[in-house]
């Protein structure tokens, strides 16, 4: 594909948004009008997965097309944590400074606090954000989380009301980036700090739902899509600009009414199953992308930045465990997927593998809160107990994406074929 400058991105990244949150997927916490319209006028993809469902992990994979495991990053770095993005990685802001585009990232970065690894050393011009988790607070007996301006730290948050500013703030951000940076191809990362505890939402969006302040937040999330949508609109650049929006793993089941929904799959964060694993992803590309698709063919985060770097007309760097997926992301229901095995990693340990139709859970222990746990007050936290699984189980996901009916010893050479993936 040809293009006489290389697109503009936005790439917007939620926390812990469930794959059953938005309304165009099915939701009822909240009206998502902004994202529904991605959905209808771009593509939606109801397949599509990170490759862990922990933060860092998660972030890892996204920004350098690989497997987090294969380069040291696991579960969830914070202030103790003396490793992140190591310097030979390249990640999607990298891709896109070398392709000469304007880079910057609003928002977490979950991937090393230490100088070294900050957004500013692995192709981010500028950054507004926090270093780790918005939960790694005072209130959880950490030390004052910082609000990062670049190199500088300019606030510590220590309220709910400093943390209801963050949407904002970041959106603020991202569209005055695209304001300064219209007239040359850009790229711009949005990675919220919401919907993950504690759950914080501007004054103005205060009550708005009628599901109580998780579908506040979802719903000034929305609104932040619609201000980037806007942004693009007044400086005319629509047509150059792909918009994708998507998240970093299931919703936080543990935390009741201030967790969100994963539509039925099973499971949520933590887990590699479906609802850990399976999230949002829409986009929307003016002339590019045709409106109203839906993609049922499996899709991962990894396979965004051989995808971007089609588009910018970069070289792929070496080892990718991603593939480009451009005529899926352009709505082509006949298109594959050129990478038909994923693997799903938490902790550092092999969980599961998906083929086809076929999803493997490999022998491990998980985190299971009950078959029916009471919803969490003010954001409390239920009781998890852990459960083993002794022995693989297979699921057929186009007839049972709820993985309820173990195949295993019905197909134990689909299992094999599987475990051999492994």
């Amino acid at each position: 594909m040809f293009f006489s400058r290389p697109p503009n991105v936005v790439l917007i990244f939620a926390d812990d948004l469930g794959w059953g949150d938005l309304g165009c997927y099915g939701g009822t916490l909240a009206r998502t009008p902004n994202l529904d319209k991605i959905a209808r006028d771009g593509v939606r993809f109801t397949d599509f997965y990170v490759a862990s469902p922990v933060c860092s992990a998660s972030r890892a994979a996204l920004l350098t097309g690989r497997y987090p495991h294969r380069f040291g990053i696991q579960g969830a770095l914070d202030h103790r944590s003396a490793h992140g993005m190591p310097a030979a990685e390249t990640t999607l802001g990298e891709l896109a400074q070398s392709a000469g585009l304007a880079s910057g990232m609003a928002g977490k970065w979950h991937l090393g606090h230490l100088p070294e690894f900050n957004p500013l050393h692995h192709g981010f011009s500028e950054w507004l954000g926090l270093p780790y988790s918005n939960d790694m607070w005072p209130e959880r007996g950490y030390p004052p989380l910082p609000l990062m301006d670049g190199k500088n730290e300019v606030q510590t948050v220590q309220t709910l009301d400093e943390m209801g500013t963050l949407t904002r703030r970041y959106t603020e951000r991202a569209t005055s980036f695209i304001d300064r940076n219209a007239r040359r191809p850009f790229f711009f990362y949005l990675a919220h700090s919401m919907p993950h505890v504690p759950l914080a939402v501007g004054e103005k969006f205060r009550g708005r739902s009628s599901h109580g302040t998780y579908g506040d937040v979802l719903e000034e999330l929305d609104d932040s899509v619609g201000q980037v949508l806007a942004a693009l609109k007044r400086n005319r650049i629509e047509r150059e600009t792909l918009v994708l929006f998507t998240s970093d793993n299931g919703p936080w089941l543990p935390y009741g009414t201030h967790g969100g929904s994963a539509g039925g799959l099973r499971e949520g964060k933590g887990t590699c199953f479906e609802g850990g694993i399976r999230v949002p992803c829409v986009a929307r590309w003016p002339g590019k992308i045709r409106p109203g698709s839906v993609i049922n063919e499996p899709a991962m985060t990894i396979d965004l930045l051989p995808t971007l770097a089609r588009l910018w007309g970069t070289p792929l760097p070496k080892s990718l465990d991603g593939a480009d997926i451009l005529p899926l992301l352009q709505g082509d229901t006949r298109a594959r997927n050129p990478r038909q095995d994923s693997l799903f990693v938490f902790n550092n340990e092999l969980q599961a593998a998906r083929s086809g139709r076929w999803k493997l859970i490999l022998p491990h222990q998980f985190r299971w809160l009950g078959p029916h746990p009471k919803d969490a007050l003010g954001g409390a936290r239920i009781s998890e107990r852990l459960v083993p699984i002794t022995a693989p189980q297979l699921y057929d996901l186009l007839a049972d994406p709820q993985e309820t009916v173990d195949l295993a010893r019905k197909y134990p050479e689909i299992v094999q074929r599987l475990l051999a993936l492994t």
